[in-house]
């Protein structure tokens, strides 16, 4: 293993700073020796905070994605038929990548139900800007709901 630094709780502030990695070698090699003074506990919590908050922004970004695409194959008539299997393979792929993140952290799931309605509305603003459609086009309320939304038999009715 990389020379490990052993050194007081002042000189791991700086490590943090100056070689992540080190400092995660470092932290690694406290803990498993269970050598709790010596961790930098401050860096410590916030990077297990933002490991959180991670996978949060993750089941965002899918969902994003996933009601884009969506959209795009209700919508957009004039590239449906060049487009419709690119998007339904996104649509596929999101929706089963959602899925896993939410079987591995179910503790997600009332996160899932609590962003869907603004993550739509995201979805919806970055599709009109993408497709140059008038905003009219889109409604305002989502076309899927969130069971929907994971459901990989579900099509929006104008497409099955």
């Amino acid at each position: 293993m990389n020379q490990i630094i052993k050194d007081s709780h002042n000189q791991l502030n700086p490590l943090y700073n100056q070689d992540f990695y080190q400092w995660v070698q470092t932290t690694i090699y406290n803990i498993r020796n269970r050598d709790l003074k010596s961790l930098d506990w401050e860096n410590l919590l916030e990077e297990l905070e933002g490991l959180g908050n991670e996978q949060k922004h993750q089941l965002e970004s899918r969902l994003i994605v996933l009601l884009e695409h969506l959209l795009k194959l209700t919508y957009w008539s004039e590239e449906r038929n060049h487009n419709s299997r690119g998007w339904q393979g996104t649509i596929i792929e999101q929706r089963k990548k959602i899925k896993k993140l939410l079987k591995r952290n179910p503790s997600l799931k009332p996160f899932f139900s609590e962003i869907f309605a603004e993550t739509y509305q995201d979805a919806r603003d970055i599709t009109i800007v993408k497709t140059g459609l008038e905003p009219e086009k889109f409604p305002l309320e989502s076309i899927v709901t969130p069971e929907q939304a994971l459901d990989e038999n579900w099509l929006p009715e104008e497409i099955q």
